[in-house]
C-alpha cells in the first residue's frame, strides 16, 4: 500500500502540482518506475553474495522509510512546496522543489526495488522444495503473493489517491508513511519463525570464473562422457546453500572449464575455480544463457503493463469522469487491474489449474512457459480496447467542437477504459505470477535473489524502452508542425496510433515469444 500510495498516481502530481506536460510527466513516470525495477539488481547481489536476504530486506526498510517520510515534507515545507496556478498561468517549481521531490521518490525506488526481490525469494525459501506437498503450496505462494500485493494497490487507488487529490497530497503521503512503518514491524516480528538461507558468494564472480577457465582452456578437447568433468564428490555442490546440477549438451564450449587438463591432473589443483570449474558451477553459466532469450521477450508487457500509469491516466482526464454527486480521479481506474487480479487469482488457483491438471497432467495446470504465452496473447486486447475507446473519444471531441478546448472534457463517460485496465490485469495473472515463478525455479539454488531481480529488470526495460519509444514518437510525429501523436492537448492527437503500434510490437513479440519457449530445457536437479 505505501508504493502503490505513491505510484499509483503520480502523474497526476506531476501535471497538477508540478506543472509538467503530458509527455514530461509520462517519461518521468515511466523513468521513476524503470529504476524502482532496476535497483533490485543491488539488492540481489547484496543478498546472494553477502548480507543475506533478511538483512538486506532489514538495512534497505531504512532507506525506503526515509524516502517515505520526505514526500509529505515536500509538500508541507514552503520552501519545498510548489506554487500553485494563478488561473491558466502555472509557474515551474524550482529547482529546490524539484530536488526536493525526486529526492524522495529517488530513495523510495532504492529501498522498494531492494526489498522486494529479496521479499520474493525470501518467501518462498519458507518452502522445502523436496517435499511435494511443500512444492504444491510453494505454487499457490505466488498466486496469493501477488494476490495480496493488489489487495493494496486496490486500497491504495480508491482510498490514498481520493484523499491526494480531495484532502491533500501531504496527508495521501503521510497515510503511505504510515502504512511503511506496520509493514517493517510485520516483518520483523517474524523473524523467530523464519528458514534463512545462507549466502553462496557473489554470482558475477563464479560466472566470471567460468568464462575465464573455458578461455584458458580454448585448446582442451571436451570429454564425450560428461561423467568425466570436474564435480566434487560430496553431497552437496561446493557452492554454499547450493544442490547440484545435472550436465546439458547446450553451450558445449562453457564444459571446458570443467574439463580436467593433463596439467590439472599432473598438478593436483582442483581448488583453483579461474582454471577448473565443478559442473554445477558451469551450469549456472547455461541457465542464464537459455533463460536468456525467454527473458528477453517478457519486456514488450511491461511497456504495455506501464501504460496504466501514464498514457490510460492521461487518456481519463479528458473523459467525464462524475459518478453521480461524487467525481472519480483519473488513476483511480486503475484499481480494475487490482480488481481483476483479485477476482482471477481465487478463480486460477482454486478452479482453473484442478481442471486444467486432469486435462494435462500437469500439477500447476500449465507450465509457467504456457501461462506466460497466454498472458502475453490477452494483453493484445487491452491495447486495442484503448485505441478503440480512444477512436471514439476523438470522434465525440470533434462533434461537439472540443477540438481546441482544454478545459471542457469531452462528454464520454471515463468508465468506457475498464475494459482495457481489466484485460492489463487478466494478462498480469497469467505473465506476472508464471514469470516470477519460472524465474525462482528454474535459477540456480544460490542465485534466487539475482534471477527475481532479472524478472523485475524485465518491468525496468519495459519502463526504459517505453520512454525511449515515447520520445521517437513524438519527435517524429511532430514534424513538420503538427502537435503529433500525444500533445498536451489530446483532442488534437492520434492516442490510438500510439495504441495501435504498441499492439503491433506485442504481436510480434508474441511470435518471438512461441519460437524461444519451444526450444527451452528446463533446469534440473542431481536427485540424492
Amino acid at each position: 500500500m505505501a508504493y502503490y500510495g505513491i505510484s499509483t498516481n503520480l502523474v497526476t502530481y506531476l501535471t497538477k502540482i508540478l506543472h509538467e506536460g503530458n509527455a514530461s510527466a509520462a517519461q518521468i513516470v515511466t523513468t521513476w518506475q524503470g529504476t524502482c525495477c532496476l535497483t533490485p539488481l543491488l539488492g540481489a547481489l547484496l543478498a546472494d553474495a553477502y548480507w543475506g536476504r533478511y538483512w538486506t530486506i532489514a538495512a534497505f526498510s531504512a532507506v525506503y522509510f526515509i524516502g517515505m517520510g520526505v514526500l509529505p515534507l515536500s509538500t508541507l515545507v514552503s520552501a519545498f512546496k510548489p506554487p500553485s496556478c494563478a488561473g491558466s498561468i502555472c509557474p515551474f517549481a524550482s529547482p529546490a522543489q524539484y530536488a526536493s521531490f525526486f529526492f524522495g521518490i529517488y530513495l523510495i525506488a532504492l529501498g522498494a526495488g531492494t526489498i522486494k526481490v529479496c521479499v520474493y525469494s525470501f518467501g518462498v525459501d519458507q518452502f522445502d522444495d523436496t517435499s511435494p506437498t511443500e512444492r504444491m503450496k510453494k505454487s499457490s505462494f505466488f498466486n496469493w503473493l501477488y494476490f495480496s500485493n493488489n489487495i493494496g494497490a486496490c486500497v491504495s487507488s480508491m482510498l490514498l489517491v481520493w484523499i491526494q487529490d480531495n484532502a491533500g497530497w501531504a496527508l495521501g503521503f503521510g497515510i503511505s508513511t504510515v502504512f511503511m512503518v506496520i509493514a517493517i514491524g510485520s516483518f520483523f516480528s517474524g523473524t523467530v519463525r523464519y528458514r534463512f538461507q545462507k549466502p553462496g558468494g557473489s554470482p558475477l564472480t563464479r560466472m566470471c570464473q567460468v568464462i575465464v577457465a573455458s578461455v584458458r582452456k580454448l585448446n582442451v578437447k571436451v570429454p564425450y562422457d560428461s561423467s568425466l568433468l570436474f564435480e566434487v564428490p560430496d553431497q552437496n555442490s561446493a557452492i554454499p546453500g547450493s544442490r547440484k546440477l545435472e550436465h546439458t549438451d547446450e553451450f558445449t564450449f562453457l564444459d571446458k572449464a570443467a574439463t580436467v587438463s593433463d596439467f590439472d591432473a599432473k598438478s593436483s589443483n582442483f581448488s583453483d575455480p579461474w582454471k577448473l570449474c565443478t559442473v554445477t558451477q558451469v551450469e549456472e553459466l547455461k541457465i542464464l544463457f537459455r533463460v536468456f532469450p525467454i527473458w528477453a521477450t517478457l519486456i514488450v508487457l511491461s511497456i504495455v503493463y506501464c501504460q496504466i500509469f501514464s498514457t490510460f491516466i492521461e487518456q481519463g482526464m479528458t473523459l467525464d469522469t462524475r459518478l453521480g454527486s461524487f467525481t472519480i480521479p483519473p488513476a483511480s481506474l486503475s484499481i480494475f487491474v487490482m480488481i481483476s487480479v483479485i477476482f482471477l487469482v481465487p478463480i486460477y488457483d482454486l478452479i482453473f489449474v484442478p481442471i486444467a491438471w486432469k486435462c494435462t497432467g500437469h500439477e500447476r495446470g500449465f507450465s509457467e512457459l504456457q501461462r506466460m504465452r497466454i498472458g502475453l496473447f490477452v494483453s493484445l486486447f487491452s491495447l486495442a480496447a484503448a485505441a478503440l475507446v480512444e477512436i471514439r473519444r476523438l470522434e465525440i471531441a470533434r462533434a461537439n467542437h472540443l477540438v481546441y478546448n482544454t478545459f471542457t472534457l469531452v462528454p464520454m463517460s471515463i468508465f468506457w477504459q475498464i475494459p482495457q485496465y481489466f484485460l492489463v490485469g487478466a494478462a498480469e495473472v497469467f505473465t506476472y505470477i508464471g514469470q516470477t515463478e519460472f524465474f525462482y525455479d528454474q535459477s540456480p539454488d544460490a542465485m534466487r535473489s539475482l534471477y527475481s531481480a532479472l524478472s523485475l529488470l524485465i518491468s525496468a526495460l519495459g519502463y526504459y524502452l517505453n520512454s525511449f519509444i515515447l520520445t521517437i514518437v513524438i519527435a517524429v510525429t511532430k514534424k513538420g508542425g503538427s502537435p503529433g501523436w500525444i500533445p498536451d492537448n489530446l483532442n488534437e492527437g492520434h492516442l490510438n496510433y500510439f495504441f495501435w503500434l504498441l499492439a503491433g510490437l506485442s504481436l510480434l513479440n508474441l511470435v518471438v515469444y512461441v519460437a524461444c519457449a519451444g526450444r527451452y530445457k528446463c533446469k534440473k536437479v542431481v536427485s540424492r
